[in-house]
């Protein structure tokens, strides 16, 4: 099992001799992390389609016909490696069921590993709204959501992405930084600010906060 403090170098030499064995221990060690990620980001109209465990087994086949180009390019942490991997089966699988819809998505992306679907402001206000089930709020719950929708799009795109990587897939802020590929104390501000903005924002909305 991988150690959070055990030198890089170590941990590729261990990869390098036992490739099958290591990535193993390392998926069976992030499965939960994973999980949530596709949990979170997964397309409300797969629910009932696409299951998360389907996707995870999916992106572990992938990551292991691929060992080999992380060996030769390991510019990232294996965690945030694994990540972009199950991002790039996520973009499949809705490809797979939404076709055109969700063609462009690679296209919209401009860091290469910053893979996952754009739409965060539809998945930000999913999940706050998530409570509001029963019939009776179905109505209130859609007119929420759509100010709520819009009121998110008024932020910086990489600010709604900070909020999803720390709140939602709950990322530290050094793999936050990682993933936006910015240095950690810019993500640490950015991460403080979009916060700071989406507690104002909820606050506007009646009926979020009680």
């Amino acid at each position: 099992m991988f150690d959070e403090y055990e030198d890089p170098e170590i941990f590729l030499n261990r990869l390098r001799e036992n490739p099958e064995g290591v990535l193993a221990d390392e998926y069976n060690r992030y499965r939960d992390r994973l999980w949530r990620i596709i949990n979170f980001r997964l397309d409300t109209r797969l629910l009932g389609r696409v299951d998360a465990d389907d996707i995870l087994q999916e992106a572990y086949l992938d990551a292991s016909t691929r060992i080999e180009h992380y060996l030769n390019d390991p510019a990232t942490t294996f965690f945030i490696w694994l990540r972009t991997i199950v991002g790039q089966t996520m973009i499949d699988v809705h490809r797979r069921h939404l076709g055109a819809q969700k063609r462009d998505v690679r296209r919209e992306v401009k860091a290469k590993r910053r893979v996952f679907s754009a739409s965060t402001s539809f998945q930000i206000a999913n999940v706050l709204l998530g409570d509001m089930t029963s019939p009776s709020q179905a109505a209130l719950k859609e007119e929420l959501a759509i100010q709520l929708r819009e009121a998110l799009e008024t932020l910086n795109e990489i600010d709604r992405e900070i909020l999803v990587l720390r709140h939602f897939e709950e990322l530290s802020n050094l793999e936050a930084s990682e993933v936006l590929e910015i240095e950690p104390k810019t993500a640490s501000m950015r991460y403080f600010r979009a916060l700071t903005r989406l507690r104002s924002i909820l606050v506007q909305i009646p009926g979020i906060i009680e």
